[in-house]
C-alpha cells in the first residue's frame, strides 16, 4: 500500500510540474528516488531527495514552489530563456543573497512568463542567482521602469 501511494504521489508531482513548467519538467525534477513529506492531512507538502528539498506543494493552489535545488535541475536542462528573468550585473550580488528583483535591473525575460509564475533569476551569463515568484508578466517586467519584478524566495547564497 505504501509503495502504491508513493507511485501515485510521484505521478501527481510530475504531472503538476509538467503543467506548471512545461513538458518534461516532472522527469527533470523528480526521479524515482524522491521522498514525500506529507502534511497533517496526508497531502504532499514537500518533495525531497537525499535530504535536499526540491519543491514545496502550495496548499492554496496546488502548484509548486522551487527550491534552489529544484531550480538548478531545471536550469541545467531547460534552454535559455525558458522561465528565466535575466538580471543586470550590478544587481546580481544582491539577488544572490535573496534580495528583491526590481524591473529597472532586468535585462531580458522569457516572454511566456505570466504574473505569479515561479521563475529562475539568472545573470547575464545565464548563471543561476535565485528562484522566486514573478509579480508581472515577462513583457511587463521588461517594459516597466519601476516596481518589483520578482519576489525572490531563495537566493543561492541565502
Amino acid at each position: 500500500m505504501e509503495k502504491e501511494n508513493t507511485k501515485r504521489q510521484l505521478k501527481k508531482a510530475k504531472t503538476i510540474a509538467d503543467y506548471q513548467f512545461g513538458a518534461g519538467a516532472g522527469e527533470i525534477l523528480f526521479p524515482e528516488s524522491v521522498e514525500f513529506i506529507l502534511s497533517k492531512t496526508r497531502r504532499i507538502a514537500q518533495i525531497k531527495e537525499s535530504g535536499k528539498r526540491i519543491a514545496t506543494l502550495r496548499s492554496f493552489d496546488g502548484l509548486l514552489t522551487l527550491s534552489i535545488e529544484g531550480a538548478k535541475r531545471l536550469h541545467r536542462v531547460f534552454k535559455y530563456p525558458r522561465i528565466r528573468v535575466v538580471m543586470n550585473e550590478e544587481s546580481s550580488e544582491f539577488i544572490r543573497k535573496g534580495g528583491t528583483a526590481f524591473c529597472k535591473h532586468v535585462i531580458e525575460t522569457d516572454p511566456a512568463i505570466r504574473a505569479y509564475d515561479e521563475v529562475m533569476l539568472v545573470d547575464e551569463k545565464d548563471r543561476l542567482l535565485a528562484t522566486g515568484k514573478a509579480m508581472l508578466s515577462g513583457e511587463e517586467i521588461e517594459i516597466f521602469e519601476h516596481g518589483v519584478a520578482v519576489k525572490v524566495r531563495y537566493g543561492i547564497e541565502k
